[in-house]
């Protein structure tokens, strides 16, 4: 892993630490830290999905954005209770940093899906108001693009068959580091 990696899921670790009062392990200050940074921060517990927040856009410096988005995770993901001290060493962290997404241009739905490229892009959906958006990580769950995209639409709190001239999609990609271990 590289010292970036290794330095954002410390950040990580530490910013939810501080909030259930322990002291923060060590880290790097990289230059990489101080520049705008869009990233997403997974909690998972006993392998599965704990908490996920994150930044779709780069506007703030990226080890800021990394701290608040693990708190966020933690604290704030309105799909679970609030992370407690007895969880906490059982999870494990993992970062994703975030490409600028690109909109992407389509005649159809079928166009659209066969752009998809499964395992690499993320995609946000924007249609009539809604927003979501899935990881390329989601990949792993959704192989298939068409059921990629209804899943997509639902989280938008869309009809998984909804399809018209508003919809929007953008597609980004992203490095990510996970922890071995909690």
């Amino acid at each position: 892993m590289d010292e970036l990696g290794k330095t954002l899921l410390v950040l990580a670790r530490n910013a939810i630490a501080a909030r259930l009062g322990e002291a923060p392990r060590p880290t790097t200050d990289l230059p990489a830290l101080h520049q705008p940074g869009a990233s997403f921060v997974t909690l998972t517990l006993h392998g599965q999905l704990r908490g996920c927040i994150g930044s779709l856009e780069a506007w703030r410096p990226l080890g800021r954005d990394v701290e608040e988005n693990a708190c966020s995770a933690a604290f704030r993901d309105p799909r679970f209770t609030p992370l407690s001290a007895g969880e906490w060493p059982l999870v494990r962290v993992e970062i994703s940093l975030l490409t600028a997404p690109q909109a992407m241009s389509f005649a159809s739905e079928a166009d659209a899906l066969a752009q998809l490229r499964p395992g690499t892009d993320g995609v946000i959906l924007s249609a009539g108001g809604h927003r979501a958006t899935f990881l390329p990580q989601v990949w792993e769950q959704l192989p298939e693009p068409a059921a990629f995209l209804r899943h997509l639409k639902e989280k938008a709190g869309l009809p998984a068959r909804y399809w018209g001239p508003d919809v929007r999609l953008e597609r980004y990609q992203v490095r990510k580091w996970k922890e071995e271990t909690a």
